[in-house]
């Protein structure tokens, strides 16, 4: 459990320090993402990106069970 732990801090760490460069592949903007802005309130909820980003953890998790 303590390495499962320290390895999802580290690819937290390093997602966070490639943000600029992952940032240029177009997630968090997707047909599909909910925005809404009225005068001075704005949600922002990206669902389908919540999808794609799940959909390709759990394909690593599952390759890296096999």
């Amino acid at each position: 459990m303590r390495q499962w732990v320290i390895a999802i801090g580290v690819v937290l760490v390093v997602v966070g320090l490639l943000w600029p460069w992952i940032s240029r592949l177009g997630l968090g903007s997707l047909p599909g993402d909910v925005m809404v802005e009225r005068g001075q309130f704005s949600f922002y909820f990206p669902i389908v990106t919540c999808l794609i980003i799940s959909v390709v953890i759990s394909l690593i998790l599952w390759l890296l069970n096999r």
